[in-house]
Order: structure tokens, then sequence, then C-alpha cells
């Protein structure tokens, strides 16, 4: 079992940025492919961005893509999500999820809830317009 530990959240002005961090408890990451996804109010979850376990692909949403970068560190054993330009419609519990990593290109098409064997508690993400 994998326990993620998600930090970063807060509350944000709208063009603002915020880093969010993922790490496993107890274990290397070096592995897994991360990817991050959110759920807003009375929405379903939605993915959000994807890396392959060696973190040299990475693919976004439409809705993010050009502002959001996930990055993996192997050193610090993290994954990030670095949020620039922040928008209100961004608002939402952000989780961090992982899965062992299987081929490279096949990890970036890790882009639902399925394909991910273990989630972090979520941290929230506010934006005020």
């Amino acid at each position: 079992q994998v326990q993620l530990v998600e930090s970063g959240g807060g509350l944000v002005q709208a063009g603002d940025s915020l880093r969010l961090s993922c790490a496993p408890s107890g274990r290397s990451f070096s592995k897994y492919a991360v990817g991050w996804f959110r759920q807003a109010p009375g929405k379903t979850r939605a993915f959000v961005a994807a890396i392959s376990w060696p973190g040299t692909g990475t693919t976004y949403a439409d809705s993010v893509n050009g502002r959001f970068t996930i990055s993996k560190d192997f050193a610090k054993n993290t994954v990030y999500l670095q949020m620039n330009s922040l928008k209100a419609e961004d608002t939402a519990v952000y989780y961090c999820a992982a899965t062992v990593g299987s081929d490279s290109h096949y990890d970036l098409r890790r882009v639902t809830d399925s394909e991910y064997d273990y989630w972090g508690q979520g941290t929230q993400v506010t934006v005020s317009s």
C-alpha cells in the first residue's frame, strides 16, 4: 500500500501561482507514474496532468496546458504541480494519484481515475476573482 501526501494548497487571487507537492510515505517514487486530478464543487473528478515514471514525458488537460507544469524530483522523491496564472475556475480539491509505471508512452495515456491505484487525501485550492 502506498500512502500519498499532498501539500501546497491554499487561497490565492486570480493570476497568482501555487505549487502543489505529492510524496509517498515511506517508499521511493522512482518507478511510479503520477497524475494530478481535481474535483470542483458539484462536478466529477477530472484529469489535470500526468508524468511518466522516468519523468521524461508529460501530458495535460487542455484547460491547464501552458499554465500548469508537472515535474518529478527524484532526489526529493516528490512530484510537483506548478500552477501559474490561476483562474477562478481552477478552484477545486486537487488529488495526487500514482501507479507503478510501465512503458513511458503508455504512462502518458493515464488520464482516467481507473489507471491509478493509489490516491492522496486531496488539497484545497481556492482562487478568488
